[in-house]
């Protein structure tokens, strides 16, 4: 697996490979319907969202255009990266399938919370359990500091231990618990906040 350095990721250029199988890049307007079918998969299994009712394309498009306007609070797509046989590089290949997403949003939407910010991955149910999830949220937490964020927070049910081991595994601290507060049809589910604080590493020259 070829190492990559994350926090020399720019934020917002057009697409980026993660690793040998994965690419990222900004989502589009085309890319709605794949990214509402990896949402509308987690919604059965009553872990990843509190939606309990798949949504359409027009429910969700002002919460789209929204990202896509938003020069802080960027949606990115995952796609599988294809190897080319001439040069056996990896290259761009924007038509293959979304297999993952993840979103900035509003921690709140008062102005003084713009140095924070909500962070939601969800992954294809095919590419669950691989890895994915971890890599793009290390990617995802090395562009936050260039889009003016200081504090990520995961909102994850209690009971959802992968999401809640991933996030800890990348130094994400309980910040709040509140219990029973999503009635699931058929459980209450407590929410465990967590939050991690990222800076802009100073170099010496920066702190002379």
């Amino acid at each position: 697996m070829t190492n990559i350095t994350l926090n020399a990721i720019p934020p917002n250029s057009s697409i980026y490979n993660l690793d040998e199988q994965f690419m990222v890049h900004l989502a589009n307007k085309q890319d709605l319907p794949e990214i509402l079918a990896i949402y509308n998969q987690s919604i059965a299994g009553k872990q990843a969202t509190a939606n309990l009712t798949p949504v359409t394309c027009e429910e969700r498009a002002e919460w789209f255009d929204e990202h896509l306007n938003s020069p802080t609070r960027p949606i990115y797509v995952v796609r599988a990266a294809v190897i080319s046989a001439d040069d056996d590089k990896i290259v761009t290949q924007t038509k293959s399938p979304i297999v993952a997403w993840g979103s900035f949003s509003d921690l709140y939407a008062r102005t003084a919370y713009h140095i924070s910010t909500e962070i939601s991955i969800y992954l294809h149910q095919g590419y669950q359990g691989k890895g994915l999830g971890s890599l793009l949220a290390r990617w995802m937490l090395a562009q936050a500091p260039n889009l003016g964020i200081q504090n990520v927070v995961a909102l994850v049910f209690a009971h959802n231990k992968p999401s809640l081991g991933l996030f800890r595994k990348l130094g994400f601290e309980q910040w709040g618990y509140m219990p029973k507060v999503c009635d699931m049809q058929g459980f209450i589910a407590d929410v465990v906040m967590l939050g991690k604080t990222v800076v802009v590493e100073q170099t010496k020259a920066d702190n002379a």
